[in-house]
């Protein structure tokens, strides 16, 4: 976030903001202090699977051709839910491409497809909305003429469908975006490693960190971490650390922070599935003009997925992943693309990425 927006929107997310999550989620509000009550989530039978998702390459895009055929051939994905279309190269698509590609997915996809890999890394936006809300909700014309200002909450937020486009008319979708075409095979490899990998009885347990930085105003989501403890059953160990990142780690399945820039994330112990985002205001902008670490660094670093805002979006918490939410659906068995997008209440400004059918949690 620019600095003087993220000041600005401080003291109305503290107060109106947070009884406003509230609101939204289907759960109690999280208390200060080390023994806060866990969130309600729903429980969800079931999660997506790979004959369930559509896959869509740009054919004018080179990585994104090479890109979705690895990933059609590693997730096994029907060839008749591939879409391939001519879209420009470039960082934000126009409404109306937007509009003929959304045509073309309908027109492509039945009523079997669920949701959406994207393979591109870029357009990532539509204007001030990311792509891939711009893509499942429909295109918010009135987005960059209030960007910090609240928006409609997601039929998704917390919600306990596993056949999105069955329960809600909606094909929540995921980038599969990387730095370069080796990096995204490599985080293609990673999400298909992790299938049924955690949680396992007798399994050394794995680590969430949820950081509390120096930077307040991108620290706001402080008051929604979980409680901190070693939950043996489920085999996570919830650390809550001060700083930009955490230190001497060990099998990393999340991390959670607020800071516009860090270094050092390739030095954390990753386990294949791992998610990590950082609230800021530019974390989505994939071209890296925003001047703040990016969602591609946490995947290069050897996360999983991600999430980041392409346009200001003001520190309100609803607009970022919530962090037991995101959380407590990955551990039911949950898949990336679904947990991320249960975790965010506003979503129109960020960008979901990563390999969307990760899902170390599952259970065969």
């Amino acid at each position: 976030m620019a600095k003087h927006g993220m000041r600005y929107c401080l003291a109305l997310v503290v107060g109106s903001l947070l009884a406003g999550l509230a609101a939204v989620v289907s759960a109690q509000p999280a208390e200060a202090g080390p023994q806060r009550p866990l969130v309600r989530v729903p429980r969800v039978i079931g999660r997506l699977q790979a004959p369930e998702l559509g896959l869509v390459i740009n054919t004018a895009d080179p990585y994104s051709v090479e890109v979705g055929e690895h990933y059609r051939r590693a997730r096994h994905i029907p060839d008749v839910h591939v879409l391939r279309i001519e879209l420009p190269v470039q960082p934000r698509l126009s409404p109306p491409d937007l509009e003929r590609l959304r045509r073309r997915i309908d027109e492509q996809f039945d009523g079997g497809v669920q949701a959406l890999a994207l393979a591109w890394t870029q357009p990532y936006a539509v204007e001030c909305q990311s792509i891939t809300s711009a893509v499942t909700l429909g295109f918010d014309p009135q987005l960059c003429n209030q960007p910090c200002g609240r928006r409609a909450a997601s039929p998704l937020f917390n919600s306990a469908t596993s056949a999105p486009f069955k329960d809600l008319g909606l094909r929540p979708s995921m980038l599969l975006a990387s730095s370069d075409v080796e990096r995204a095979r490599k985080l293609i490899d990673r999400g298909v490693a992790s299938d049924y990998t955690l949680g396992l009885v007798g399994a050394a347990p794995v680590q969430a960190h949820f950081m509390t930085t120096a930077d307040t105003v991108r620290s706001v989501r402080s008051v929604l971490f979980p409680p901190a403890g070693l939950q043996r059953r489920i085999g996570l160990d919830n650390r809550m650390g001060e700083g930009d990142l955490p230190r001497d780690t060990s099998r990393v399945v999340l991390v959670q922070t607020g800071v516009a820039q860090f270094q050092g994330a390739d030095t954390i112990d990753w386990v294949p599935g791992a998610l990590a985002d950082h609230l800021t205001s530019f974390g989505g902008q994939l071209d890296r003009t925003g001047g703040q670490s990016t969602v591609l660094d946490w995947l290069d670093a050897g996360a999983t997925a991600s999430y980041g805002t392409v346009s200001e979006p003001c520190n309100h918490l609803q607009k970022f992943p919530h962090p037991q939410i995101l959380l407590l659906h990955y551990l039911q068995g949950s898949t990336a693309l679904e947990a991320y997008w249960k975790s965010v209440a506003w979503p129109q400004q960020g960008v979901f990425v990563g390999e969307p059918l990760a899902a170390p949690f599952a259970r065969q």
